[in-house]
């Protein structure tokens, strides 16, 4: 008969292997936050301070002081990012950490909602929608709801999604979320709200959750049963919280309701790196914890191992114009480099490509830079536009993290359809993705529209109709679709009057303000960058007589290959490639030589928050405009073009933004650019 045994895990807090010398291994300020005593912790890590070796540290730290691992609870914004943080504390400590509650706020969510899915109306086995999911129940909100949407354009499932979920994020009342940040839907406050209400029934009578309500009803929960709020009270005895300047009004909430049995909760984040308000996070969290824990010690982490002295110098001048911050001034590891950031104005986009595309290839080649170890970094998508066609002229491999490329994206390629039919009647693939922008016309009624045209002369004439019009108005189409089909057949019309086809550029404008606009408003959550897009390719347009030149120079730049390493470059996909990338996606990187891009005023800052005067908005740019030079560590770059085409002024003169020239003298190096062609 065998034996049965029982292997059990080493007790918690009794140390197996030798002490970690945190002394030694941590500098006096990480030092300080890591042995912080109970209660509650605010940590400021600054830019390059060393932020998750503080958390790391800290985790370890707790464990060795005999505090059991389920009673610690890590939340961070990324699963990658606390699964790494506990691989390096097994590595620190020999202690078991897989009781710890580590993740996201989502995960942990979901696991608080497993233990009492009743309490909230859920059943067991509740399931959570995926983004599809979402959409297709969305959709049947909207049937739920008996909108009728024949002659207007309402919201796709994709932005019903990004509305519903700001006002949950946010705490913001659907009628004020629709007036300050879809001003263009605020006369369907009441369709929408009913779709809401809708969207709510169906997800419970699925027993289904989507990601927002795995914080809104965790924090339900605990609300509305105080038994069970006492025993994770009881059982979490420490709560660390990494990028809380990111938190938004419920993560908060969440935060503080766990907390507050023994208020041991640390907080780690950079206030001066606060720049994601526009998809809910509040700014206030960080900046009030001492007013909400007036217990609450603050450490400040701010040596620097990232950037030289001369990086650093300019991005503690700039931050240092904020008024609402937590005061800090980062402090250099490494030796200076005798190298000012560059300052450069170029007289066009076009030439700022060119100056941009051609130091690229020279810190490649001569310097020998690694092309993964450089970025170009921007406010906005469109401001690359000419980069990404100067770099595919060049052969000079590059990847995005801000989207796909530019000539790509699918709004790009909607315009271009309305183009490539004029130019060709017989494009089948253009024509039925037109007809797949409205209502009501799917797969199904776009082979159908599209037999109904090739029964005409006009789909196989060599000269264009004389009125596309008189040709397509009597097309059967669904009725939820009539008045858009009908905006469409005049708009060839005005696109092709006068017997041939416009200028690209009217073109393209033509296509916007007749029609497209209200789809970008009703299909994209991200409205107005992809407006601006288009704005954009109208100016670029200009300098193309012919539709038929433009559309080779797009089908061109389209399927170019950016992603081939250079002769004799790394195989990894990442390797060998230039970053391209909003500031936005660029925060938590880092590359040897940094570009800032289009630093014109107007460009960056944006353009509307210039408009609309708010000092914490400006604020907010200026964090990002530091978030933005904290990236580099040897060498930096500020571009602005000179000159700038707007949409509605046409080509006008373009001043340094307001960043550039609240610098001191001396902490930049202005470079002179000869343009000989």
């Amino acid at each position: 008969m065998g034996r049965s045994y029982t292997l059990n895990p080493a007790p918690d807090g009794q140390r197996q292997g030798p002490a970690i010398d945190y002394r030694a291994e941590l500098n006096d300020q990480q030092y300080a936050a890591v042995t912080a005593p109970p209660g509650p912790a605010l940590v400021i890590a600054g830019a390059g301070s060393g932020k998750t070796r503080t958390l790391t540290y800290r985790v370890a730290y707790l464990l060795d002081n005999g505090i059991a691992a389920e009673n610690i609870l890590l939340l961070t914004f990324t699963n990658k990012a606390a699964r790494e943080m506990l691989l390096r504390v097994e590595e620190l400590v020999p202690y078991d950490t897989h009781r710890l509650w580590s993740g996201t706020f989502h995960s942990i969510g979901n696991r608080l909602l497993r233990l009492h899915p009743e309490r909230v109306g859920l059943g067991r086995n509740f399931s959570i929608l995926d983004r599809e999911d979402q959409k297709d129940l969305l959709k049947a909100a909207v049937d739920d709801a008996s909108i009728d949407t024949r002659g207007l354009r309402f919201p796709k499932p994709e932005v019903l999604a990004d509305i519903f979920s700001m006002v949950v994020n946010t705490g913001v009342e659907l009628d004020e979320l629709l007036a300050t940040r879809y001003s263009y839907f605020d006369q369907l406050l009441e369709p929408i709200a009913k779709v809401h209400e809708a969207y709510r029934r169906r997800k419970l009578d699925a027993n289904c959750v989507d990601f927002d309500d795995l914080l809104e009803l965790p924090l339900q929960l605990l609300r509305e049963n105080p038994e069970i709020a006492r025993h994770f009270q009881h059982q979490f005895q420490f709560i660390l919280v990494d990028e809380y300047q990111d938190t938004n009004r419920i993560q908060s909430d969440l935060i503080d309701t766990l907390g507050r049995h023994h208020g041991n909760i640390m907080v780690v984040g950079d206030d001066a790196q606060s720049i994601y308000s526009w998809r809910g996070a509040d700014f206030e969290n960080i900046l009030k914890f001492p007013e909400r824990y007036p217990r609450a010690q603050v450490f400040k982490i701010e040596t620097n191992y990232r950037s030289v002295p001369e990086i650093l110098d300019l991005a503690n001048a700039s931050i240092a114009r904020n008024e609402r911050q937590f005061t800090k001034n980062l402090q250099p590891a490494l030796p200076a480099r005798q190298q000012r950031p560059a300052l450069i104005a170029l007289d066009t986009p076009s030439v700022q490509a060119n100056f941009v595309a051609q130091r690229l290839q020279e810190l490649w080649e001569q310097d020998g830079v690694p092309l993964e170890e450089m970025a170009v970094l921007y406010r906005a998508h469109f401001h690359s536009m000419e980069l990404q066609m100067e770099l595919t002229r060049r052969g000079l491999p590059f990847r995005i993290t801000s989207g796909l490329r530019f000539f790509e994206q699918a709004h790009i390629k909607d315009v271009a359809a309305v183009m490539r039919f004029i130019a060709n009647r017989r494009d089948e693939v253009s024509f039925k993705r037109i007809t797949k922008l409205f209502d009501g016309l799917g797969p199904a009624s776009a082979d159908s529209l599209w037999l109904q045209w090739l029964k005409q002369p006009a789909a196989r004439a060599a000269e264009l109709p004389e009125s596309f019009s008189d040709i397509m108005l009597p097309f059967k189409t669904p009725k939820k679709a009539r008045a858009q089909w009908d905006q469409f057949a005049y708009t060839l019309d005005e696109l092709t009057e006068g017997g041939g086809p416009a200028p690209p550029a009217t073109m393209i404008n033509v296509i916007l303000e007749a029609f497209y606009d209200e789809v970008l408003q009703a299909t994209y959550k991200n409205y107005e960058p992809r407006r601006q897009d288009l704005e954009q390719l109208a100016r670029f347009s200009e300098d193309y007589e012919s539709i038929d030149d433009l559309l080779a120079q797009l089908a061109l730049l389209s399927s170019a290959d950016t992603q081939g390493a250079p002769p004799g470059g790394s195989s990894d996909p990442e390797d060998g490639m230039v970053t391209l990338s909003t500031v936005h996606q660029a925060k938590g990187l880092e590359w040897r030589a940094v570009f800032v891009i289009s630093l014109a005023e107007g460009m960056f800052p944006n353009g509307r928050v210039i408009d609309e005067g708010d000092p914490g908005s400006m604020e907010e740019e200026r964090r990002l405009f530091y978030v933005a030079v904290t990236r580099a560590k040897e060498e930096l770059y500020l571009t602005y073009p000179k000159l700038w085409f707007h949409a509605r002024a046409g080509e006008v003169m373009q001043r340094p933004g307001r960043f550039l020239e609240e610098l001191p003298r001396g902490l930049s190096e202005e470079w002179s650019i000869h343009t000989p062609f």
